[in-house]
């Protein structure tokens, strides 16, 4: 899976409403955080509560630009929960933590503006 942080790509093709609910996009909140060393780029290892249906998952992200582990705790964030797990060095990453470039290419995390019930859908 290759993923561009060029703000200036086209959009994407069109696609139909059925394909994006295919995609399950939910909210959960950071219950800790460790360094992952081994990994290519800076990286951290998340572990996300998704509330009681779905659990915790585990999501390697490359965000230590911007966040410390101090400051990733408690938080909430957005992850695809429906990809396959992808392996990542010696780390089995579950989700797919979402966030956005800013204008030096750093991944700030989606979260809502406000807090959120944790497994709530995106819609």
């Amino acid at each position: 899976m290759h993923f561009t942080h060029d703000l200036a790509a086209p959009a994407a093709d069109p696609t139909s409403f059925d394909d994006f609910l295919k995609v399950d996009i939910r909210i959960g909140t950071v219950v800790s955080v460790e360094p992952f060393p081994q990994a290519r780029k800076p990286t951290l290892k998340l572990l996300i509560d998704f509330g009681p249906a779905i659990g915790t998952k585990r999501s390697s992200a490359q965000v230590t630009e911007q966040y410390t582990p101090e400051v990733l705790v408690g938080r909430q964030v957005a992850a695809v929960i429906n990809f396959p797990p992808r392996q990542i060095g010696k780390f089995m990453s579950e989700v797919l933590t979402l966030g956005f470039p800013d204008e030096d290419g750093s991944v700030v995390l989606f979260a809502p503006d406000r807090r959120v019930p944790d497994g709530g859908r995106l819609f």
